[in-house]
């Protein structure tokens, strides 16, 4: 499969159309994953619309821990990841390792639930 090159974009009307991620939405990706390194094992579609893709293991908050990268680029490495195309926004997909089930759960950034 060839990709067009396209303009990466934060947000992308929700609902996506077939229920499948945009070519074009950006991701904040923790590098192991978007090097091949790490699986794919944490997905949010935060409040703001942005989207995350976490190992799940590594601090994603470091310096250069995380890049912004194509979702759909992903997906074509790791087809599971289409499965999340449908998470609404305020939820995140949890799983244990590839080729397990995703767990959805609300999702919200610990320090702004705090009052203030």
């Amino acid at each position: 499969m060839t990709h067009e090159e396209h303009e990466v974009v934060r947000t992308v009307a929700f609902p996506f159309p077939g229920n499948r991620f945009p070519g074009n939405l950006g991701a904040v990706v923790q590098r192991t994953v978007a090097d091949g390194v790490l699986p794919a094992l944490t997905v949010v579609h935060d409040t703001d619309g942005d989207w995350l893709v976490g190992d799940g293991v590594n601090d994603p908050n470091l310096p250069d821990a995380c890049a912004v990268h194509c979702i759909a680029r992903l997906v074509e490495a790791d087809p599971s990841l289409a499965e999340t195309a449908t998470l609404p926004s305020g939820y995140a997909a949890y799983r244990d390792g590839p080729g397990q089930p995703w767990v959805v759960e609300p999702f919200s950034y610990e320090d702004t639930d705090a009052p203030g």
